[in-house]
């Protein structure tokens, strides 16, 4: 079967490759002239790397891992230590750290917050552990009960006090979310947490060698080209043409540079477009079904992306940080954590700015000002004195509309792979998978649109067989 996808980020290529060994055909279309939507990756003029976003594998991304796996990529993931670090405001220059050690979970990641003492009193930890108890017996379900509280009311509700959410869950929204605990859903943070309590290395981290561009989504691309599909860029879709019966006819694109739109037949055809584009995207006999009407109760947050290059080495640490700053959320000094990016002399430090709703219209200039004031904060003795670093250059990559607002309430807008319309399926990290707005979401949901399509219109024998050996 001929399956025409729209989007060439995580979830469509997944959903492609998944397809390719069900034995399908799929062709994917991109809209702009790179690959990876939400993680894409550009080159500077001077040959450097910028990216959307500050991408982070954790060990609690099973999709992902095994699509590493599959595309025999493995040795492209740099395994951090197992730790989790925090700068610390009131002694600037300082780091806290929570080393899990090497043992079973959940005991490990509980060993971790016994073992800190600059965060947490005693009596914090025990109302931490205690606050927790309900989700490591009571397990997802529980989790996505949670949907209904933000994740401060659910704090309040456990008798966890202001400086644990200050300290720590502060932090672990913005860098989750993008979004601040009074506003964002307890099920998301919930759901993390709750996946680093039962997996031995779930919080352990990994960086890419390089862009997701080139070391993720370009082998994506080969596996896909290599088994029949064809993946296409400058190929934006301009209409979802339908039939009289309200199933997709075929995709109309649109013609650039003065050529005339291009008609895309398919047996299938799948969006795997964000939920903003997609809502504009809709065909108005759609938006009479309910399924497609609740669409209009998901949109995408506002994330900036900053890049800063410096005339010498900030710090040596080779670890996602969360900065526990107000404007700012984690940060990598990317010239130690990414091997393409290496620089023995040299920081360039990847910074995500969050929340995001109050910048995004403002100018580079502004942010980078306002990113510096932070950096005297988490860097002194760097930034004060006679002898400060200088910044050489900096790359400000604005995204008005990422992955889906996860205030509480959401989970019931989000939909299935499967849509209504017999020959339409969706892909995207916010649709219904349980691991949320994410990479991991991403390469899940592409995942479960192939396994949709795969169930209802059968490939060839082989596929199939690939298909099902690749679920066990």
């Amino acid at each position: 079967m001929r399956v025409a996808i729209a989007g060439a980020g995580l979830a469509g290529l997944a959903c492609a490759k998944y397809l390719i060994d069900a034995g399908h055909t799929p062709i994917v279309l991109e809209r702009r002239d790179v690959l990876g939507g939400l993680v894409a990756a550009w080159k500077d003029e001077d040959g450097d790397w910028y990216e959307t976003g500050l991408h982070v594998f954790f060990g609690a991304y099973p999709n992902m891992l095994q699509l590493f796996k599959e595309l025999g990529i493995e040795d492209r993931l740099q395994w951090k230590e197992h730790t989790l670090i925090f700068n610390q405001p009131e002694k600037p220059g300082t780091y806290s750290r929570f080393d899990v050690p090497d043992i079973p979970a959940p005991i490990n990641v509980i060993t971790s917050i016994l073992r800190n003492n600059d965060m947490l009193t005693w009596e914090q930890k025990i109302r931490f552990a205690v606050g927790l108890l309900p989700a490591i017996v009571r397990g997802q379900q529980y989790v996505e009960d949670m949907d209904k509280y933000s994740l401060l009311e659910w704090l309040e509700k456990q008798g966890i006090d202001d400086r644990v959410n200050s300290d720590i869950f502060i932090a672990a929204s913005k860098a989750l979310t993008f979004i601040n605990p009074d506003d964002v859903s307890a099920t998301i943070p919930l759901t993390a947490l709750n996946r680093f309590l039962r997996e031995r290395y779930g919080s352990k981290v990994a960086f890419l060698d390089g862009s997701p561009t080139e070391r993720l989504c370009q082998p994506m691309v080969d596996y896909i080209t290599e088994g029949g599909g064809e993946v296409r860029l400058n190929a934006p879709l301009k209409q979802i043409v339908l039939n009289e019966d309200g199933t997709v006819k075929e995709f109309l694109l649109r013609g650039l540079d003065g050529a005339p739109d291009e008609v895309i037949k398919a047996d299938i055809y799948v969006s795997a477009m964000s939920v903003d584009p997609l809502k504009v995207m809709l065909p108005e006999q759609w938006r009479e079904i309910e399924f497609f009407q609740k669409l209009d109760g998901l949109e995408g947050v506002e994330v900036i992306n900053l890049h800063l290059w410096f005339d010498r080495k900030l710090t040596d640490i080779d670890q996602l940080l969360f900065s526990r700053s107000s404007l700012l959320s984690v940060y990598a000094d990317m010239s130690n954590t990414c091997k393409e990016y290496a620089d023995p002399n040299k920081s360039m430090l990847e910074l995500v700015l969050a929340p995001a709703k109050d910048w995004i219209s403002k100018s580079d200039e502004e942010i980078i000002a306002a990113t510096m004031e932070e950096l005297q904060k988490l860097f002194p003795q760097h930034f004060t004195g006679d002898n400060q670093a200088k910044l050489l250059k900096s790359k400000v990559v604005k995204t008005p509309r990422s992955v889906y607002r996860a205030i509480p309430g959401r989970q019931a807008y989000r939909p299935t792979q499967k849509t209504p319309i017999s020959n339409f399926y969706l892909a995207g990290s916010y649709t219904m998978q349980e691991f949320l707005g994410s990479m991991e979401g991403a390469v899940l949901s592409g995942k479960l649109a192939a396994n949709a399509i795969a169930e209802t219109t059968p490939a060839t024998q082989t596929g199939t067989k690939k298909m099902v050996a690749m679920e066990t």
